[in-house]
């Protein structure tokens, strides 16, 4: 074991040192292809890559998935690891969550202790909420159908090892929306003439906070952000147009429909007040992800099992995963792994001086495999 966590200690660090964007994931997959091959997979590539490993006859597959994209982020760390791609890192541990899923299939291989199909899922570009739904609309899974999928992802903070999810909702969807206004500039000297653009965007900013505080229900948990205000005002000139750009949380389909809804109406209210004209674009990139019952139980279960600290009903998350759209597609359980709680291995993700646990390489492998043997028991064959 000492040996199997070495050798991918040296594989995620390498991952780490060469990280790339989404959708430009090109030696990330070759590598991903070619580890896969030498296992005896086979494989698949296309906007992510694709291994099957298959034992005995049975019928059922799963669906383990990892992500291979970094950020654009210019890395601060001082290990001898850091990246050598200027302005991209691995600041969210995708690098780790890749390497272990292919731990996994090393030990799977290896040990094909297991009856039906297992289908691994490299997905390029999770970041920006377009890959998963690339490799859907590519025909992954009807081409590889599975019964289940399951997606681990790191959490700093939490401790070494341990594995948290929850029934039902656990990331939040994110929706970005813009709000472009147009008006008439003029003189800063003589407002009167005109109607300043910025005037009319600073009510809807706080307009717009009025949705969670009083048209949504306490404790929703929606979160509406105005992230960007532009105009093309001067020192002296009033600014004829403004553009509002911002981010939208919500837990649920029925809160993110109502918080668009109510934009809308506050956005006509207020350009009609002054006299103005906007146009409004609000587009979900990332939809909520939704654990489903069995894949949940299986994961708790496996993780008990192999003595794990284990919380099976932790709260949901605010940050959004574009796992979702495979779990809106078949059952899934996106799972979180402890990555520490100090040094780089507890700054936050997308953090500069953040780096993935190691430690949690032979975990994530082991509790991969453990749950493969879980939901397709060899007791299961004719």
């Amino acid at each position: 074991m000492e040996e199997f966590h070495q050798r991918l200690t040296d594989l995620r660090r390498a991952f780490h040192r060469d990280p790339e964007l989404g959708f430009q994931e090109v030696q990330t997959k070759a590598k991903v292809a070619s580890i896969l091959r030498d296992l005896g997979l086979e494989v698949h590539e296309g906007a992510g890559v694709i291994g099957v490993l298959k034992a005995g006859n049975g019928n059922r597959a799963i669906g383990l998935r990892a992500d291979m994209d970094a950020l654009p982020i210019t890395e601060a760390s001082t290990h001898d690891y850091v990246s050598n791609n200027p302005g991209v890192m691995h600041a969210c541990g995708h690098d780790g969550h890749t390497t272990m899923l292919l731990g996994a299939a090393e030990l799977l291989s290896k040990s094909p202790d297991f009856d039906g199909t297992v289908v691994f899922i490299f997905q390029p570009n999770e970041e920006h909420g377009l890959g998963a739904q690339a490799m859907i609309n590519e025909g992954a899974l009807k081409q590889f159908p599975i019964d289940e999928v399951y997606a681990i992802h790191n959490l700093p903070g939490a401790p070494t090892g341990q594995i948290s999810t929850r029934l039902g909702q656990i990331c939040a969807s994110e929706s970005l929306f813009e709000i472009e206004i147009n008006g008439q500039g003029g003189h800063a000297s003589m407002p009167h003439v005109g109607v300043d653009a910025i005037t009319v965007g600073a009510e809807l900013v706080l307009a717009l906070q009025t949705i969670v505080s009083r048209k949504l229900a306490p404790g929703a948990g929606a979160v509406v952000s105005v992230t960007e205000f532009l105009t093309d005002g001067q020192r002296n000139v009033l600014p004829g147009q403004a553009v509002l750009k911002g981010d939208v949380r919500a837990r649920l389909p029925q809160d993110r429909e109502a918080v668009e809804r109510f934009m809308r109406q506050i956005v006509d209210g207020v350009v009609a007040t002054h006299g103005v004209t906007a146009k409004m674009s609000f587009n979900t990139e990332f939809i909520e992800t939704i654990n489903a019952d069995g894949p949940v139980e299986a994961v708790v279960r496996t993780a008990k099992a192999a003595g794990h600290e284990t919380i099976g009903d932790r709260t949901a998350m605010s940050f959004s995963e574009d796992f979702a759209h495979f779990c809106a597609a078949v059952p899934g359980c996106f799972l979180l792994l402890g990555n520490g709680e100090e040094g780089p291995n507890g700054q936050p993700l997308h953090a500069a001086d953040y780096d993935f646990n190691d430690a949690l390489l032979p975990i994530g492998a082991g509790f991969w495999s453990d749950l493969v043997k879980d939901r397709l028991p060899v007791r299961a064959r004719k």
